[in-house]
């Protein structure tokens, strides 16, 4: 156990676990919130009280995945000053500023119309409660355009140069929409939603398996509603990912070489093979076992370009040069992409069913394995975040910034000790928040909606208030 006296490797599981555990709450914050801002929306157009319903009973599941969100987030970043002096003191004029303007535009606007969202309902107007919903959403996926746009810049670094040790912009906005930004951003938006959506399916599958015919008309109506944009999403953000496979083929070949376990170069103009599964072995630089499909890789690669250039094997390194654990980075690669595939075709059986007409709400509590299948599926979106996250950021090793800073370069001077007497800290405290979580997440689900919550008034303009004339004595 030869880790437990290096501060580098127990600083990078320190805050492996901390993103780890905090990735789980953002994610269903972010594709919730634009949940809410439809069924509200249809609620202000349509005046049926089941959207209103909606509104109210998700957004408690919202706001208890901001609070743990908000209580594992902080000390996320706190390492960056702790655990990651050098490295923020090199890139903190950009990398920092980009953190502060997550923490001043993106969460305080999210808090900030958190209030009226959730403690709005008849106080205010329906259409400001509206805007406050909105603006939380916004608020919300901003924070995650400005956390792509930080991390997008470590995987390739663009707007400026390291000078002395310290990096020097020199063009802000190049570093700001650097080649990785807008892909990343828009594969993580669409992760995000679709994990939201899948979790609301879940759980209103589960519902309507409940028998209980109340239940079944209420959550018939959100499962189509989360169908309905899947349609859109699932085939979206499969493609969106293929177009970041080819970005990491042209600026990132160590990760492509790992993430494909592929040890000998493919020459140029000759399709490389796909490894379906393998066991690939580091130190022996090989592959243990494997199956594969012939010219499979250069077919995927080809599938908007001739692929004239070499696939690159990671013996083109040194072994300092590329990422360590490749076996890592190898399945968590074809879990993120065998759950995105599945999501997707869990969507086209459930649309082929409502085409039939089999999802009206006298027939789909009859669709017992159909929606068992999507109760199984609601959490596969943070699997598949998470796993992707992982070949994201262990691919990039040895580099915390790609091509410019060192891992080990990184890291603080710090005792082992000390490291890991706040690693185990963290361990204890997160998984008292996650049993906490869970514990909350599943009374409000088995408490089930309230019916009984009043229905806000179309106005609340205030009552006129009558003045009574002034019987003071006049003075002469």
């Amino acid at each position: 156990m030869d880790f437990l006296s290096d501060s580098v490797v127990l600083s990078r599981m320190q805050f492996a676990l901390t993103a780890i555990f905090h990735m789980l709450w953002p994610v269903l914050t972010t594709g919730m919130s634009i949940y809410l801002v439809v069924v509200e929306g249809m609620w202000l157009k349509t005046r049926n009280p089941d959207y209103y319903y909606h509104a109210r009973f998700w957004s408690k599941l919202y706001v208890l995945n901001f609070g743990i969100g908000v209580a594992s987030g902080l000390p996320m970043e706190f390492q960056f000053g702790t655990n990651w002096a050098p490295f923020s003191e090199a890139v903190g004029d950009f990398f920092g500023s980009i953190l502060g303007f997550e923490a001043s535009m993106a969460f305080m606007l999210e808090a900030g119309f958190l209030g009226i969202m959730l403690f709005g309902w008849g106080r205010v107007p329906p259409v400001i409660h509206y805007m406050g919903t909105i603006m939380v959403a916004f608020g919300a996926n901003l924070s995650t355009f400005w956390i792509l746009t930080a991390n997008s810049w470590l995987q390739t670094p663009a707007g400026g140069e390291i000078v002395d040790g310290k990096f020097v912009v020199t063009d802000y906005f190049q570093a700001i929409f650097n080649p990785f930004m807008v892909n990343s951003v828009l594969h993580m938006f669409f992760a995000t939603l679709e994990t939201s959506l899948f979790v609301i399916g879940g759980i209103s599958a589960w519902y309507i398996l409940s028998r209980n015919e109340r239940y079944q008309q209420f959550f018939a109506r959100s499962f189509k509603i989360v169908l309905a944009c899947a349609i859109a999403v699932a085939p979206l953000q499969i493609y969106i990912g293929h177009l970041s496979g080819e970005q990491v083929y042209h600026r990132q070949p160590t990760k492509m070489a790992a993430m494909e376990a592929q040890w000998e170069t493919a020459p140029g103009g000759q399709p490389a093979d796909w490894s379906l599964l393998a066991i690939p072995n580091t130190k022996a630089e090989r592959n243990d076992w494997e199956i594969s499909i012939p010219n499979g890789l250069g077919y995927i690669l080809e599938f908007k370009q001739n692929l004239s250039e070499p696939v690159q094997g990671l013996k083109e390194w040194k072994p300092e040069d590329r990422p360590g654990m490749v076996g890592l980075i190898y399945y968590s690669f074809r879990i993120m992409v065998g759950i995105g595939f599945l999501l997707a075709g869990l969507m086209a059986v459930t649309v082929i069913q409502w085409l039939r007409g089999k999802l009206a709400p006298p027939q789909i509590g009859n669709q017992k394995w159909l929606l068992i299948g999507w109760m199984f599926a609601a959490p596969l979106g943070y699997i598949a975040i998470e796993s992707g996250w992982i070949v994201r950021c262990v691919g990039r090793q040895p580099w915390t910034m790609y091509g410019e800073i060192r891992t080990v370069d990184a890291a603080s001077n710090l005792p082992p000790q000390e490291i890991l007497t706040s690693l185990l800290a963290f361990t204890g405290v997160y998984s008292l928040l996650l049993i906490s979580a869970l514990y909350f997440g599943s009374r409000i689900i088995r408490q089930g909606p309230n019916f009984d919550l009043p229905i806000p008034k179309e106005s609340l303009a205030p009552t006129p208030v009558e003045h009574t004339p002034d019987r003071r004595p006049v003075e002469n």
